[in-house]
């Protein structure tokens, strides 16, 4: 009897331990992915910040190696006692002694950007030029997507189908009749015509997050506060709007990083410099004719990116939930 309960549990083992070999070959082949995919999305920022720490004669210097960050000035290939040492050693005087050269030269970049430049003014507008879209945005999205989702009518399928439809077309078409309509209204070379079509690229797909976010919430809430006696802008500010907080969180992620990060719509509708943003703003700045100012795009580059990933760090699950809210109801 012992040996046949043996032979019967055999398979049971042989079992057990392939599933568990599946399973470690599984988790290190995930592992495996996720760090190359890692190293992939990661490089990028190393090489801003590589070429952030380094002077322009450093970054055109063949003999150094692009990937790393910006060393002593023996150590970048110039010669000490030439011309190239007296403006390496200038940007590191701007810095601390004790710190890094690296550090010396991010700072020395950074000072450069922010006072020789009109940087801070790049940043300025886009902050103004964000939280005006991003509000926008909300006000328009919010009552449009709760109308569609969940106030049935002839015509809100297709109509919110029609919405989606429309973020498809990309800005490079849309530019040319929004130039025509910017222009006929006097905004052209003002941000405040960016905050009027910004609102064409954010609206429809934060209409559509928020209609599949809507759809998920149960029918009865509706129902016990229509028993209530409660209307529908009651429902919408007192029910709705709290449970689906996840799913504005996400739509206002998305309308900031749509705003903050356009860059065609200010090239086409901005001149002067007052009133250009960041995206458009570093590029004319920076960049005369052929010369390239490496140093300073890349630190330009890191703080522009810096508000956005401090948004995704902390926000990052209330986005996901939001973005897969419309994949299960009920």
């Amino acid at each position: 009897m012992t040996a046949q309960a043996a032979t019967l549990d055999a398979p049971r083992l042989v079992s057990r331990g392939s599933i568990a070999r599946s399973r470690r070959w599984a988790l290190i082949t995930s592992y495996f992915f996720l760090l190359l995919f890692a190293l992939f999305f990661l490089v990028p920022p190393y090489y801003q910040f590589a070429t952030a720490t380094k002077t322009s004669e450093q970054i055109s210097n063949q003999n150094t190696n692009p990937w790393l960050p910006a060393l002593s000035s023996s150590d970048q290939g110039m010669n000490p006692g030439g011309a190239n040492a007296g403006k390496a050693s200038l940007a590191q005087a701007r810095g601390k002694s004790w710190l890094p050269a690296a550090v010396n030269g991010f700072i020395a970049n950074l000072d450069d950007l922010w006072n020789q430049t009109d940087f801070p003014i790049y940043f300025r507008n886009s902050a103004i030029v964000t939280i005006c879209v991003v509000v926008i945005t909300m006000l328009i999205s919010v009552p449009a997507a709760f109308s569609l989702g969940r106030m049935r009518f002839w015509g809100s399928g297709i109509l919110a189908t029609g919405v989606f439809l429309t973020y498809l077309v990309p800005d490079s078409l849309l530019f040319i009749p929004l130039f025509k309509v910017v222009g006929s209204l006097g905004l052209l070379n003002s941000y405040w015509g960016l905050i009027l079509v910004y609102p064409t690229l954010t609206v429809p797909f934060c209409t559509w997050i928020m209609i599949g976010y809507f759809q998920s919430i149960p029918k009865e809430l509706d129902e016990a506060a229509l028993i209530d006696g409660a209307n529908h802008v009651q429902m919408l500010f007192k029910i709705f709007i709290p449970v689906a907080l996840p799913g504005l969180i996400a739509a206002t992620i998305f309308a900031f990083t749509v705003s903050w990060a356009e860059f065609v719509y200010p090239m086409a509708f901005i001149f002067s410099s007052s009133q250009l943003v960041l995206t458009a703003g570093t590029i004319t700045s920076l960049v005369k004719a052929d010369v390239y100012q490496w140093g300073m795009i890349m630190t330009a580059a890191l703080l522009a990116a810096t508000p956005p990933l401090v948004i995704y760090a902390f926000l990052m699950d209330y986005y996901i939930a939001g973005l897969t809210a419309g994949a299960t109801k009920g």
